[in-house]
């Protein structure tokens, strides 16, 4: 699969702010406002994964009008890759 150049800036955007996230924690910062950052990064994370299951669900299902393939065998897996990603 071909990731586009959002996506993987979404990911250098997230490896940022982990890396913030530790510069907080060796300064000392407050938990919660290191929490909030914590959550910040979960958000980005699991829409990226979103957004990737997304696209890959989209390429399969091209490719699937061209083959023929099972519509629904296609929809199982992208649904088995946004639970296993919870």
């Amino acid at each position: 699969m071909e990731y586009d150049k959002q996506t993987k800036n979404r990911l250098k955007r997230v490896e940022g702010q982990v890396r913030g996230i530790l510069r907080m924690m060796e300064e000392k910062q407050d938990c919660e406002k290191v929490i909030n950052q914590l959550s910040a990064v979960c958000s980005a994370v699991n829409h990226t994964i979103g957004v990737i299951v997304t696209e890959n669900l989209k390429m399969c299902l091209q490719t699937q009008n061209e083959t023929n393939s099972d519509t629904d065998e296609l929809v199982k897996e992208a649904i088995k890759l946004l639970v296993k990603s919870r």
